[in-house]
């Protein structure tokens, strides 16, 4: 359960819990954000085969904590339930997609956009609300989504092109999350059960790989073998965090820290990996930037006039 203000107020050691919550909510985001230091050192493999060790590698990882946790029991229900299984292999299909494009964008050398994607996401996942869910929009979020529409033609025109990178991650990553919703398993389990839907495919192609003479796990050192067997722990360690984070922080507090995510990758994009930004591209940038304040102050009149209320 997500600790509330007013709990943290009756429990003498809340504070420690959410001193504690907020150093590991800064670590899984900020490893999250440094992943474009981590796949370029895995070429000459390429995003596929990169996508493919995840997979792989997350689901030996997740398995293992799973059985010291002695936490089992969710498998026999989901396996009992055929709706919650299908949304949940939709949702494999769909993170799949994300990870591969940010792969993908990061190892061409778009880390820029691939950041673009995430501070697109809220808006996206709004549009997805309006859409889907038939939810009702405040002014504030109208306006928020509204300049978002506004950067996108504006960073169309700064790349030539839209910035289909950043936009594959958004709608991946929005229905994605729609999708968890809808499943409601936590954040290890949930991961657990998406990599051993896509555990056999990735597995397969990664063999295939091997015989036909293409694939680089063997025959490039086993430095380069750690390091694709690392891309597993790279993504359960953060996942790990997050969960203890969660528990410890209010639900505002964690919205506002995922913003280090892309914030370190669009860092990483300028300062280490040089990338090009026209005046258009910071234009753009800025108007998305704009609309995430507006959601932001909107949050926040909303969580104090709550507060007042309560």
């Amino acid at each position: 359960m997500v600790a509330t203000p007013s709990s943290q107020v009756d429990n003498p050691a809340a504070p420690d819990r959410t001193r504690e919550g907020l150093w590991l909510g800064v670590a899984a985001y900020g490893m999250w954000g440094l992943f474009p230091l981590y796949f370029p050192i895995l070429e000459p493999a390429g995003a596929i085969e990169i996508l493919a060790h995840r997979m792989v590698w997350s689901l030996v990882l997740l398995a293992v904590l799973l059985l010291v946790r002695r936490r089992w029991a969710w498998v026999g229900e989901l396996v009992r339930q055929p709706r919650r299984l299908a949304m949940l292999t939709l949702g494999a299909v769909l993170i799949s997609i994300n990870w591969g494009t940010y792969i993908y964008g990061v190892n061409a050398g778009d880390v820029v956009e691939t950041s673009l994607g995430y501070f697109i996401n809220p808006l996206l996942t709004i549009a997805l609300g309006v859409v889907v869910l038939r939810e009702r929009l405040g002014v504030a979020q109208w306006i928020a989504v509204g300049i978002g529409v506004v950067a996108v033609a504006v960073l169309t025109v700064g790349y030539g092109r839209p910035p289909w990178i950043a936009l594959v991650l958004a709608v991946a990553f929005a229905a994605y999350g729609f999708l968890k919703k809808q499943v409601n398993l936590p954040g290890v389990e949930a991961l657990a059960a998406e990599t051993a839907v896509l555990f056999v495919p990735a597995s397969v192609y990664l063999v295939v790989l091997q015989v036909i003479g293409v694939g680089t796990f063997l025959g490039h050192g086993v430095g380069h073998s750690v390091l694709l067997i690392g891309a597993g722990l790279v993504t359960v360690v953060p996942l790990v965090c997050f969960g203890a984070a969660a528990i410890r922080l209010p639900l505002s507090t964690v919205g506002l820290i995922q913003y280090l995510a892309p914030v370190f990758q669009f860092l990483v994009g300028i300062l280490i990996d040089h990338e090009q930004m026209t005046a258009t591209r910071w234009v753009g940038f800025g108007l998305v930037w704009l609309a995430l304040a507006v959601l932001v102050a909107d949050a926040g009149r909303r969580l104090y006039d709550s507060s007042r209320t309560n």
